[in-house]
């Protein structure tokens, strides 16, 4: 479904009736306008379509939206119906995505509202050089993500030859007395945990400095849940990584080497994207 089109200025109608504005992302006004020209998704809300508010060469995507549903305290109840979040989040996920792929934008998160729109415009001058900065920095870019999931038997079991300390050891015990090749081999198999740990960390630190060599130099570590897991394994690392598109070929290529580097010893890896960049955009409203 495609939205109506709207571009009304800031100070125009629309604050009346208990309205707010919700922002999508922020990009350069001449930008912003070429993508305008297209059809364009729905807003959040069927009912108010997209727009612009904007301000010293900058846009910001906006609609209205009901502050009875989007005021503040409104919204952390609405927030609690995981059905109409899902709704909502998918239908700005799909907004913020269409402009990320026709423009530089910088990507704010779901839930950003001001309740006038000269609050928008106040925001876009008060960060002008901010929002400017990032935009340009972000041109030409876009974000992909990189899942680094663990085989824990198999990784535990390949362990003894990827440690140092553990391959020294089994060395060693190789060496001596069937007495003290016990020992040792009870040694071995009270540190494969921690050896195995150590390992993953490592790996994800191999992957993360080597990708970022064929992105942009920029890279980010995300939060991995206790316990994570997925249908590839456990999840040892998610990382996030700013790549200019003309490198991408080289980008994916450097993946897919390093999943055939650290198959054998239990890893596996998972692309995903191109993203909005999330991850490397500061100063969301």
């Amino acid at each position: 479904m495609s939205a109506r089109k709207s571009r009304r200025r800031p100070g125009e109608e629309g604050d009346a009736g208990g309205q707010g504005f919700y922002v999508y992302c922020v990009a350069g006004s001449a930008d912003v306008s070429a993508v305008f020209d297209e059809d364009l998704p729905a807003a959040i809300e069927d009912s108010n379509a997209l727009e612009t508010v904007e301000q010293g060469g900058l846009a910001a995507v906006v609609s209205a939206v009901p502050l009875a549903d989007y005021g503040e305290q409104a919204l952390q109840s609405r927030l609690s119906d995981v059905t109409w979040t899902a709704v909502r989040a998918m239908r700005h996920e799909r907004v913020v995505e269409h402009f990320a792929r026709r423009a530089s934008v910088v990507p704010l998160r779901f839930g950003t509202i001001y309740t006038r729109r000269d609050n928008v415009a106040a925001m876009l001058a008060a960060k002008r050089d901010e929002l400017l900065s990032i935009i340009e920095r972000l041109r030409g870019r876009e974000e992909w993500g990189l899942n680094v999931y663990s085989d824990r038997a198999r990784l535990l079991e390949e362990v003894v030859s990827l440690s140092p300390r553990l391959r020294e050891l089994s060395e060693q015990a190789a060496r001596v007395s069937p007495g003290q090749s016990y020992l040792m081999r009870k040694k071995i198999d009270s540190m494969r945990e921690a050896e195995a740990r150590a390992e993953t960390r490592r790996v994800a630190d191999a992957i993360e400095r080597e990708l970022s060599e064929a992105a942009d130099a920029a890279s980010a570590r995300l939060r991995v849940l206790k316990d994570e897991a997925g249908e590839q394994g456990e999840v040892a690392a998610k990382l996030a990584f700013l790549v200019e598109r003309e490198r991408f070929d080289e980008f994916r290529a450097a993946a897919e080497r390093l999943a055939r580097e650290y198959e054998g010893a239990g890893f596996k890896l998972e692309l995903t994207g191109p993203w909005p960049p999330y991850n490397f955009a500061a100063g969301d409203g």
